[in-house]
């Protein structure tokens, strides 16, 4: 796995900067996909879910976009499919917090920065609060 407490610096599709660090004191879901990725699109749901239900508690989403795409038409995804957490577009061989070697590629970073668990393939809200529940 990468650095024990890693951190990055991407700007989302409306200019805004996030730092992993930023978040301290919160659990981040980093997810790595791609809008042509279909186990991307399935999770989604489960990822805005997770989001709205702890973004102003314990908990962000992070979407790192992981191709080469003209961010208009990345809003426009976004927009579409209700995407209601910060997605950040990337590039198709970056792998910020850790390896993406398979999309969606998911990683949890714990309330004090380190990096915790790692998820290749799709993810599920209960799946993710599961774990969070069970590390604390």
């Amino acid at each position: 796995m990468a650095a024990a407490n890693p951190d990055f610096a991407l700007v989302d599709l409306d200019g805004r900067e996030h730092r992993l660090s930023d978040y301290r004191g919160k659990w981040v879901v980093v997810n790595y996909w791609a809008t042509w990725c279909p186990p991307c699109l399935e999770e989604i749901p489960e990822l805005v879910a997770f989001h709205d239900k702890h973004k102003d508690s314990d908990a962000v989403v992070l979407g790192v976009s992981m191709e080469k795409v003209a961010v208009e038409k990345l809003r426009r995804f976004v927009d579409e499919n209700f995407v209601s957490y910060p997605v950040l577009p990337g590039s198709p061989n970056m792998d910020t917090v850790g390896p993406v070697r398979g999309l969606p590629t998911t990683y949890l970073v714990a309330p004090d920065g380190r990096l915790v668990a790692r998820q290749v393939g799709g993810v599920t809200a209960a799946g993710i609060e599961t774990f969070m529940n069970n590390s604390k």
